[in-house]
């Protein structure tokens, strides 16, 4: 047997466990060095000469009351007459000795206030005051048979005394990495409960211990016990006297949530990010295998990968430079390789990296026109699905996406008929495959200029928000769970993509970025209504350098060019003719003209291009 390793482990073990008592005694010990000091500084030589003189006062008085008790029992032997002048002088002298002792002994019980006799004596006197009956209870007690439980019983009240105070004043060891910033060893140590409990009245935090922190890959943790009237939310109300306490800087992010067990609240200071280590660039590995899923990013606590739902509605928000549209292109490029794709985009700055891989439509007719064709898209599943008696879409998802909503509401709002398409697409869509997907710089229903129409907000339920001008539009962004706070996420590139998701817990998320080449290297696959079938399995993933054109976007513009050639002059003429939408004519068109297939004349009129040579 090894002695040395086994006493090294009985060493650890004993001092893990005084460690893990020693914050509930804090309080204890806390209260008694308070009181001991406060006892020790009124101990002064001028309260000592007061009280003594007090002493000497009352002594006097107490001799002067008895001597009048005597004279008085005196004065009364000698006549039986009460209102004789002796017995009435007696009488005076006696009430008056009576009230100066009075008086000197209110006196001296003030002196002693002022000059108290040390804590330590106190409690000595108090344990010898419980000690003394009990020793001589149990010796009468123990004549006939062995009866000692009084002495152990005070016995053990003193030592619980002695071992409260030195586990409270003991100092516990909180475990620091060598690899600790300065700033988070300081945090460490005024989180350490000796440090707390000192300094906590200070800040209004009285009635609160702390446990040991500990290091973990989001930063610092800790749990703090509530005592008296303190719950979780009096003591997140609290957060700036505990930020001032800690000493924090005001950029560090401060969480106060509920413990595993009640009369407990977590606090966890954000001094790391557990997403640091790891690339933020997304790839299509990153698409989860559960085809009804897609991934979101990494928690910065716990550095876990958090998924959301493929299928459902979805509102992002984030104002201007906090890494919105790059936060938002992982999640499209899971929608366009896994289904269709359409973006719907009202700035166009967007489009124009999306516009070889999948469907767009910027201009005012693209746009009406793709809302027209997702909702009878839309609307021709709905006839199918009942053809085939199934209550859900078990082919490709439609997805649609509107970036930026502020934008695209105000190119419709005059629009009803338009904008109830919209609405349809926001409430009916999702079980027939045709999801919308919403993105704003402004998460505002009411006013002027709303960044998303008040009866489509209530049915994106999956929301996502990065940073927000303030507390009306987080309200917005994460409906019942705007006490995420994402209006105070710190400015600054180290917090683009940065935010946080509607019932996943206050905890701070950074979403997968792509980039301009990623969006390149997506295959190409336009989505056209006629080349729309019901029951289609989802193609395979692949990325390609090189997209080639996909023989509907090719069946498409030889349409229009037909036309054109059979005499077409005009785009309204050309959707007549060929059956398309106006969006896809006049996207066509743009492409005959640039490759000179078809010309423009002077008066907007098409000809072929031989003919127009």
């Amino acid at each position: 047997m090894d002695w040395k390793q086994a006493w090294s482990t009985t060493a650890n073990t004993t001092n893990s466990a005084l460690d893990a008592l020693a914050p509930v005694c804090v309080p204890f010990a806390v209260r008694w060095d308070l009181e001991a000091d406060r006892r020790n500084k009124l101990r002064t030589p001028e309260h000592l000469k007061a009280l003594m003189a007090a002493q000497k006062e009352h002594n006097a008085a107490r001799s002067t009351h008895a001597t009048a008790k005597s004279q008085q029992l005196t004065a009364r032997a000698a006549s039986n007459n009460p209102f004789a002048a002796g017995r009435r002088a007696a009488r005076v002298a006696s009430k008056a000795a009576s009230r100066h002792e009075r008086d000197t002994r209110a006196k001296l019980k003030a002196a002693r206030v002022n000059y108290p006799s040390t804590l330590k004596a106190r409690a000595i006197q108090v344990h010898s005051l419980h000690a003394v009956p009990t020793v001589i209870t149990s010796v009468v007690m123990s004549a006939s048979h062995l009866t000692l439980w009084p002495a152990a019983t005070s016995a053990v009240l003193i030592g619980a005394n002695v071992a409260g105070l030195a586990l409270g004043r003991r100092k516990v060891r909180v475990p620091v990495d060598e690899s600790v910033s300065v700033e988070e060893r300081q945090l460490m140590e005024r989180l350490d409960p000796s440090y707390w409990v000192e300094h906590a009245p200070d800040r209004g935090l009285s009635g609160t211990v702390t446990t040991p922190p500990a290091m973990e890959p989001g930063g610092i943790r800790c749990e703090i016990r509530l005592d008296g009237t303190w719950t979780v939310k009096t003591l997140a109300d609290k957060a700036d006297s505990i930020r001032a306490l800690l000493g924090a800087r005001t950029a560090l992010r401060i969480r106060i949530t509920s413990a595993s067990r009640g009369g407990w609240a977590a606090l966890t200071l954000a001094t790391r990010s557990a997403a640091a280590g790891v690339s933020s660039l997304w790839t299509p590995d990153r698409i989860p295998p559960d085809p009804l899923a897609m991934s979101l990013g990494l928690d910065t606590e716990t550095g876990d990968e958090v998924l959301i739902p493929f299928d459902e509605r979805l509102l992002v928000s984030g104002a201007s430079g906090t890494g919105k549209s790059w936060s938002f292109r992982p999640l499209m490029a899971t929608a366009h390789l896994r289904g269709d794709l359409m973006l719907i985009d009202g700035k166009g700055e967007e489009a124009t990296v999306w516009e070889h891989a999948c469907r767009i439509a910027v201009e005012s007719d693209e746009i009406t026109a793709g809302v027209d064709d997702a909702h009878a898209e839309m609307t021709r599943r709905k006839v199918d699905m009942k053809q085939r008696g199934i209550s859900v879409w078990d082919g490709r998802q439609l997805t649609v996406v509107v970036d930026e909503g502020q934008v695209v509401l105000a190119l419709i709002s005059k629009d009803k008929e338009r904008l109830q398409r919209l609405i349809e697409l926001s409430s009916l869509g999702r079980s027939r495959g045709v999801v919308l997907w919403w993105a704003t710089q402004y998460p505002l229903t009411d006013g002027g200029a709303p960044g998303v129409h008040k009866l489509i907000a209530p049915n994106l339920l999956t929301r996502f928000s990065l940073r927000v001008a303030g507390t009306t539009q987080a309200q917005v962004a994460l409906d019942d769970c705007a006490h995420y706070a994402p209006h105070q996420i710190p400015e600054g590139r180290e917090y683009r993509g940065h935010g946080y998701l509607k019932g996943y817990g206050p905890r701070m998320l950074r979403t997968w970025t792509l980039d301009d080449a990623g969006v390149r290297k997506l295959p190409k696959s336009i989505w056209t209504p006629d080349q729309a079938s019901g029951g289609q399995l989802p193609r395979p993933l692949a990325l390609v350098k090189e997209p080639a054109a996909l023989s509907g976007a090719l069946s498409n513009r030889n349409k229009v060019l037909a036309a054109v050639q059979a005499g077409a002059r005009t785009a309204k003429d050309i959707a007549d003719r060929t059956g398309l939408n106006k969006g896809t004519v006049s996207r066509e068109i743009k492409t005959l003209t640039a490759d000179g297939a078809v010309q423009r004349t002077a008066d907007g009129r098409l000809l072929p291009g031989q003919q127009a040579a």
